[in-house]
């Protein structure tokens, strides 16, 4: 039986990758947060222990149990076993596992920012996967709003930007604005 990963941010844009086999599924006990460390000046979208919360996200398979390109693709975080914490349609004993960025590589200040071509990929992917009231949940079940936000949008910096429309881009534009996030100039 092949593993499968639980992605719940960029993963979940399945235009960013080539893994089949992927469904939509829930992983239970974790919350996403924008997280900083001193390995990069950008912030990560991680999770977080949190009993209390449920995040939506796609598990696709990892073809041959080779984790080598998803594990690179994902520098920076842990693969944690996700089996039980994940629901999803698939055979129950289904190996599924997820990413976190370790706690103990946080830092608390910074001048880390959170790239807008990065969160547009992301949102693209939950309204493709969970429509308009899944973008509002991913907004809802992640911390770190206060993180700044660099418009990198006419020239991205995200090495797997794609173009959004216009109701897309505007979609989250009002979420930022319904946080009152800070947007900065690239």
């Amino acid at each position: 039986m092949h593993p499968f990963f639980f992605g719940y941010g960029s993963l979940v844009n399945r235009d960013t990758h080539g893994y089949t086999n992927a469904a939509r599924a829930q992983l239970k006990g974790w919350r996403r947060a924008w997280v900083r460390t001193p390995v990069r000046e950008l912030a990560f979208l991680s999770v977080v222990p949190d009993e209390d919360s449920v995040i939506d996200g796609l598990i696709a398979q990892v073809p041959n149990a080779d984790w080598i390109a998803l594990d690179t693709r994902e520098t920076g975080y842990a693969r944690l076993p996700s089996d039980r914490a994940v629901h999803h349609d698939l055979d129950p004993a289904t190996q599924i596992s997820h990413y976190s960025v370790p706690q103990e590589t946080w830092v608390a200040d910074g001048d880390h920012r959170i790239l807008l071509s990065y969160l547009d990929v992301v949102v693209q992917g939950y309204l493709r996967e969970y429509g308009a009231q899944g973008v509002a949940q991913f907004f809802d079940t992640t911390d770190g709003w206060d993180t700044p936000i660099l418009n990198d949008r006419t020239a991205p910096r995200y090495p797997r930007a794609l173009t959004l429309s216009a109701q897309e881009t505007a979609l989250v534009d009002q979420h930022l604005a319904l946080r009152s996030a800070t947007v900065l100039p690239a």
